[in-house]
């Protein structure tokens, strides 16, 4: 079997690396350019035009980066059992990737509504005036939030993705194999060790109670 997960890799970098850019450049771009434009009525559908068009390469850049996720998990099982560590910041990552969809979702279900809200007028796309409707204004100020969790998780991803890479270096592994192997040959000393407490406090019992 080929040691080689070179189209797994990319995949998986590449689509994290559109989600990653993708979410940030929309937050300042996108949002920021939208605020400038003069016509308070056109800062939202504009806004929201932009966001739409990008939704599609975003939900392919998911996909890639959850296929190649899902193949590297499946290709790198022994080595998670194997070193120590290992399964500990895999766990950690599937906890930021679940996150990050959550946040991703939800902020698209906030955009369709601010889409249907057609052109009220706002300060922002994220930012609502004294003039916003109510509705909007709260989708609005959620939002605000949401962009910014977005390329804070996935750039947290991007993190633990490199810290992972590292841990693939032979001196790690190494390292990481020894210390499983030696947590497994303490666990019968460890045990041994347990049980003869318990029996040394089995036999000083009634000698206490004799003495009584």
């Amino acid at each position: 079997m080929s040691e080689r997960h070179t189209a797994l890799r990319s995949m998986h970098d590449l689509g994290l690396a559109a989600w990653f850019g993708g979410s940030l450049m929309g937050a300042l771009g996108v949002n920021g350019a939208a605020a400038k434009i003069d016509d308070s009525t056109q800062r939202l559908p504009i806004a929201s035009a932009g966001w739409a068009r990008w939704t599609p390469v975003n939900a392919a850049a998911i996909g890639a980066h959850l296929a190649g996720a899902v193949g590297e998990l499946i290709t790198e099982s022994p080595r998670m059992a194997a070193q120590r560590g290992v399964g500990r910041m895999s766990t950690l990552k599937t906890a930021l990737t679940v996150g990050a969809l959550a946040v991703t979702g939800y902020s698209r279900l906030l955009g369709m509504r601010l889409q249907k809200a057609g052109g009220p007028p706002v300060q922002g796309a994220t930012e609502p005036s004294y003039q916003t409707p109510a509705n909007v204004a709260s989708s609005q100020r959620q939002m605000k939030l949401l962009q910014w969790a977005i390329p804070a998780m996935t750039g947290a991803l991007v993190v633990v993705s490199a810290y992972m890479g590292e841990q693939q270096k032979p001196g790690q592994v190494f390292r990481g194999l020894l210390n499983r192997a030696g947590g497994i040959a303490m666990a019968p000393k460890s045990i041994g060790k347990v049980a003869g407490m318990a029996g040394m406090a089995g036999t000083k019992r009634p000698m206490a109670m004799a003495g009584r």
